[in-house]
């Protein structure tokens, strides 16, 4: 069994850079969740919550998934630190076991980089999402600087929207929002986020 990197992490895993860039992102994310008081938002990949934490104002419920039970330990105890009542806890991996979950949005931020088959977890995401539901994607702009064996180097947006639409979402717009210094694998680099319908 690999060991989850993740795991080790979690404890140490929000350092001052990871909460600033997690306020960025959350930021931009609010303005695709205007109007989904009413929904549910699945946080694929959470981590310990850094971005959907954020956002518990603003959807009807929240359930952060992971495939770290560290990672959803650090999560736990910031609801219950700050008293969310709308937010749960799922310790999963669509990556090897499909489920019966529905939501009506899903956001992915920073988490597409590291699943090696794109289109598989777009696929698992897209059955899961209601009819009309929205899969909100943050993640790094394709980067020639970076490489590495278990991470992609970021996405170009028009081979992104091609893989939503094969997938079959109706869809898909993106636009790159935040430049930074050193925030991917030390590199500068920027950020997208995509917004595709179902």
């Amino acid at each position: 069994m690999e060991t989850n990197v993740f795991e080790q992490l979690a404890k140490r895993y929000d350092t001052e850079d990871r909460i600033e860039l997690a306020k960025v992102i959350a930021k931009e994310v609010r303005t695709e969740l205007e109007n989904s008081k009413s929904q549910s938002l699945i946080d694929y990949g959470s981590g310990t919550g850094l971005v959907s934490l954020e956002l518990t104002d603003v959807v009807d419920s929240i359930l952060l998934v992971d495939s770290s039970e560290q990672m959803l330990e650090v999560a736990k105890a910031k609801i219950a630190q700050k008293g969310i009542r709308n937010a749960s806890l799922l310790y999963s991996d669509f990556t090897k076991n499909t489920t019966e979950l529905k939501a009506d949005i899903i956001l992915m931020s920073l988490v597409l980089l590291h699943i090696p088959d794109t289109k598989g977890i777009l696929q698992e995401l897209f059955s899961i999402l209601n009819t009309d539901g929205k899969l909100i994607i943050v993640d790094f702009d394709k980067n020639d600087n970076i490489s590495h064996p278990k991470v992609h180097n970021g996405f170009s947006h028009e081979e992104l929207k091609k893989i939503l639409s094969e997938v079959g979402f109706k869809s898909s717009k993106m636009k790159t929002f935040y430049h930074g210094n050193r925030i991917f694998m030390n590199q500068d680099a920027s950020m997208f986020i995509s917004s595709s319908i179902k």
